[in-house]
């Protein structure tokens, strides 16, 4: 069939010629006109995202436990064959207190993992954001020491990572460690964790520990915004320092929370290519796309023009779909040519019914750390492969659509 009638029968508004593709939410039986004028099947509806994607690298999601029961349950084994627990694992939810451990949720989330033959990634092991306050408070109330803080971290990583041992095959170590600023000569975030030791010595030290702990799971370092030049640059510092003292560390986490224009694809590229030119490999641990962009900031020294009457949200259009599209195609064709150096990509959240992103202003951040201080209005974000009922997006049939 012809690409321009076949899109016409889907009931397309898409400016197909910048996104080169032709894709379709109709049958699989069809066959799609490429632009190189092959003839190419369809995708089938019958796979799931891990099976187009088997030879290239595995296809997770972050979970929590309510995703463990319905439809986000049947769902998850379609279309996954890896799983994050999106908030269980992290020190300040799993080790409230210096001898209690939460392993509920946690354990619910890997045994579900188990059941169903899906790998588990750790998320994570140290981090500023969501720690466990008590840490850094000694016997006496006072700040805890460097010493006492580094044998904490020690006992927890060793705990947590011992708990889980074979069962986990890789670890976030250390999470968002690097400065957000545009200061280039200023690294390192200066969190507690930083300020405690005096400089990023626990970086090491946790991914030291982790390996100690379980020799065979893959460590990485994970952070977001590791495609704008500034923070890609020190976060290549961070690294080069840790492979040049012989730090036991994998690869990289880059979490690849993106909007419709960000990045580009040489930004992209870019930072694929510093940090496989160090011998480490990439995951793309917390993956979405929101359809909201930034508002322009006023001209300095004017004050901000602000409406009567608020302008109704549009929504989920079909020129904003349109870009999502072709921004997930852009990075899913970019991760298969870097197939030899990523060893696996993660979606953030199962389906736009429920994003982290929807309560963060439609997440107009970098991630995590950056919506930190962000009003917390609710407005969605539409940021993943499927819909609010749970059904595969036209972004979805973009992504799988290759030969």
């Amino acid at each position: 069939m012809n690409t321009l009638l076949l899109l016409q029968k889907c009931k397309w508004i898409l400016p197909i010629a910048a996104l080169g593709i032709a894709v379709s939410s109709c049958s699989p039986k069809h066959t799609t006109q490429s632009a190189a004028g092959t003839t190419a099947q369809a995708p089938d509806p019958n796979k799931g995202l891990k099976d187009y994607f088997k030879g290239y690298f595995p296809i997770g999601v972050a979970v929590n436990t309510a995703a463990l029961h319905g439809a986000d349950s049947a769902l998850i084994v379609r279309e996954f064959n890896s799983v994050t627990p999106e908030n269980d694992m992290k020190m300040g939810p799993i080790h409230p207190s210096e001898n209690v451990y939460n392993w509920k949720n946690a354990d619910a989330i890997v045994d579900f993992a188990v059941a169903h033959h899906i790998k588990i990634r750790g998320h994570n092991l140290c981090w500023h954001n969501q720690e466990a306050a008590w840490m850094f408070i000694g016997p006496d109330g006072k700040p805890a020491s460097k010493e006492l803080l580094l044998q904490r971290l020690k006992d927890h990583i060793f705990t947590v990572v011992k708990h889980y041992k074979g069962k986990i095959y890789a670890w976030d170590v250390v999470n968002e460690a690097v400065d957000d600023s545009n200061d280039s000569t200023q690294v390192y975030r200066k969190s507690n964790w930083y300020n405690t030791f005096g400089g990023p010595e626990f970086i090491a030290a946790a991914f030291r520990f982790a390996h100690e702990a379980d020799p065979d799971a893959k460590l990485f370092y994970n952070d977001y915004n590791s495609e704008h030049p500034v923070k890609r640059e020190k976060i290549y510092k961070l690294l080069k320092n840790l492979v040049d003292n012989h730090v036991p560390i994998d690869g990289v986490g880059m979490q690849a929370h993106w909007k419709l224009n960000d990045p580009s694809p040489e930004e992209l590229r870019k930072a694929l290519n510093e940090v496989t030119s160090l011998g480490l490999k990439v995951q793309f641990t917390e993956l979405d796309i929101t359809i909201r962009t930034p508002q322009p900031r006023p001209t300095p020294g004017t004050q901000p023009v602000v409406a009567a009457t608020p302008t109704p949200d549009p929504g989920y259009t079909p020129e904003v779909e349109a870009k999502q599209i072709a921004q997930y195609k852009m990075a899913f064709d970019i991760f298969r040519e870097y197939k030899k150096s990523i060893t696996g990509v993660t979606f953030w959240n199962v389906s736009d019914r429920y994003s982290w992103l929807d309560a963060r202003g439609g997440g107009l951040a970098g991630g995590a750390a950056a919506a930190a201080n962000v009003p917390r209005v609710v407005r969605k974000a539409y940021p993943l492969l499927f819909d609010e009922s749970r059904q595969r997006k036209k972004a979805y049939w973009a992504v799988v659509d290759f030969k």
